[in-house]
């Protein structure tokens, strides 16, 4: 265990969590909500930071992020824990955390991590699979240590990170892709444990920082397919900045939920409804359709990049320009 950052002493050995939109509350003897980060005698401890519990080199495409580095491996890490309970998720075997037993993982040392990356020729390294804020200390430490040998650094987050955590952690991130579940502070509350403004707040703040930025939404039919809450997230993007890649992904059963799987014309419906209100890069996840697949030029409809599965080939684009009609193409490509 190390002290964990972002903690302030209360009465009576009790200590605040600073690092997330939670701000727990944790009595003495006890862990928050992520179960990853322990009171002892008033000082509030990391459980995680010497817990790698999965490492893999993945092609970025599989993040999902299109627009940064397309083509290229991120070498990607967890630790144990999350600070949602989300009843869908597809990673609940490590991301949540039995109480009795603590989180699992092997000592991997930060530089043994980046020396790694290096190794197997990846040129990113992505702080992905469970909730990267929750091992933020091995994540700052191991984003500080690759920026110095070169690497970019890619964070793969439910965005409830606090905003003095993510003050600390911007000047070291250079992408991210983050989870708007839904478009409904009840959605939140309900499935994942969660509110929806601090996600809102940590996007904005993102891009504000020069994060590039890409979002993804699940959506989990009856849930969060209702045109209300659609149009929620559209608008709010588009308000942001119409050239952030939106991923809309189809749900499959998982963990605690059991809802038949998203019919392709949601998914369908949802991209188009984002095309018609201004979003400029649209992409289906989970489901293979050649429309939101590639990325094409806003200008003149060239094919830029041409995707199948997570096989990248690049026609059209060159230094972050369209070979066609020289439109510049929102994204990080060197």
């Amino acid at each position: 265990m190390i002290p964990a950052l972002l903690q302030k002493p209360l009465a009576g050995r009790a200590v605040q969590c600073r690092l997330c939109a939670h701000y727990c509350r944790i009595e003495n003897g006890e862990t928050g909500i992520c179960r990853v980060r322990l009171n002892r005698d008033g000082i509030l401890y990391s459980l995680n930071y010497d817990r790698v519990i999965a490492v893999h080199s993945d092609p970025i495409e599989k993040k999902p992020l299109y627009h940064f580095l397309p083509g290229s491996s991120a070498f990607s890490l967890a630790a144990m824990g999350c600070n949602f309970q989300c009843r869908f998720c597809q990673n609940y075997s490590i991301s949540q955390v039995d109480p009795r037993r603590g989180p699992q993982g092997e000592p991997i040392p930060p530089r043994e991590l980046v020396q790694s990356a290096l190794d197997a020729g990846c040129r990113s390294l992505a702080y992905t699979y469970t909730e990267p804020t929750v091992f933020f200390e091995l994540m700052l430490e191991t984003a500080k240590l690759a920026r110095a040998r070169g690497l970019k650094n890619i964070m793969i987050t439910n965005g409830f990170i606090s905003a003095e955590g993510l003050d600390m952690l911007a000047p070291w991130i250079d992408a991210a892709n983050v989870d708007l579940k839904a478009g409904s502070d009840a959605f939140y509350r309900e499935q994942c444990g969660g509110r929806l403004q601090p996600v809102l707040n940590t996007i904005t703040a993102m891009h504000q920082a020069g994060i590039w930025l890409e979002v993804t939404t699940l959506l989990i039919p009856g849930l969060n397919t209702d045109d209300a809450q659609l149009s929620r997230v559209v608008t709010f993007l588009h308000d942001l900045d119409p050239h952030i890649p939106w991923h809309v992904s189809r749900y499959y059963p998982q963990y605690q939920m059991d809802r038949p799987s998203t019919e392709a014309g949601v998914i369908e419906a949802a991209l188009a409804k984002a095309r018609d209100a201004g979003l400029v890069y649209l992409y289906a996840g989970n489901l293979p359709l050649e429309e939101w697949s590639d990325t094409r030029c806003p200008q003149c409809n060239a094919l830029l990049i041409r995707r199948s599965g997570y096989a990248v080939t690049i026609h059209g684009l060159d230094k972050g320009k369209c070979r066609n009609c020289g439109c510049d193409i929102a994204g990080v490509y060197e």
